[in-house]
Formats: structure tokens, sequence, C-alpha cells
């Protein structure tokens, strides 16, 4: 079925997914500061769980956008945005808005820092393997669609 015949119910478990996504972002984040956590491994831990988080959450926009696509191909989509936005880090720009926007330093990061480009795959397999693993148990649902 075409993505845009697509009524909005078809659209809420991926919406449920990106709040619950932002949820758990903001809860390593929150966790690690109320820590005190600034470095160490505790402090890595926090910060590599946010960036793989960063591409779970771009899944889910990506499912939100097209509730048909496969796993695969949101997985790729999700990876890709994540690794563009960690190179646009690099010109400076995000930096440089983020000190006016703390909405802006949420979406775009500030600094490019190479080990992130490492993560966002991770987030993009484990939204992956969690999407297929709720597509296969809904198929095999009594009624279920596939």
């Amino acid at each position: 079925m075409d993505d845009l015949r697509r009524g909005p119910a078809s659209r809420v478990p991926a919406a449920a997914a990106a709040g619950l996504t932002v949820a758990a972002g903001l809860g390593v984040r929150a966790g690690a500061a109320a820590l005190g956590v600034r470095a160490g491994a505790v402090g890595e831990v926090a910060k590599y769980a946010g960036d793989a988080l960063y591409t779970v959450l771009v899944y889910a926009l990506v499912v939100l956008v097209a509730p048909a696509v496969r796993p695969a191909r949101a997985a790729l989509w999700a990876a890709a945005v994540s690794w563009a936005v960690e190179l646009f880090q690099a010109t400076g720009l995000p930096e440089a808005w983020g000190r006016h926007s703390g909405l802006v330093q949420l979406v775009l990061g500030s600094t490019f820092d190479p080990p992130d480009l490492a993560w966002y795959p991770v987030g993009a397999l484990g939204a992956a393997l969690v999407h297929r693993a709720l597509r296969a148990q809904r198929a095999t649902a009594p009624g279920g669609s596939g």
C-alpha cells in the first residue's frame, strides 16, 4: 500500500518509538549529569549511548514518514542522516548556532567527533532488529497483515 494512503494509525507505533527514544536519550544524559560525570568510562558510555539513540530517533522518524519502509532501508537512511549531521558539525556552524538555541544544539549537536560515526550504525542496526521483530510478530498474530 502506498505510504501516502496509509492512515494516521499506521504511524502511531513510530511516533511512540520516537517519543520513547527521546525520553531514553534525555534520561541517559540526565543520569550522567546527576552522577556528576564529565569524563571517564561512565561518561563515555552515556555519550555513545546518546549517539546510538540519536540514530534510533532518526530511524523512528523515517518510519513515521514512510510506515511501509523495510527495516534495512530505514537503517541505511537513519545512518546516512546521522553521518551527514556529524559531518556537518565539522563546519562549525552547528556549534555556533547551538550557542543561541538549545533546540539546535539537541538536534545538530555541536562538535565533530570521529568516534561518533561508529555508533550511528549501532543504533541503526538495533532499531532495524527491533523493527523486524515487531513486523514478524505482527505478521504471525491472528489477523496480522505483515
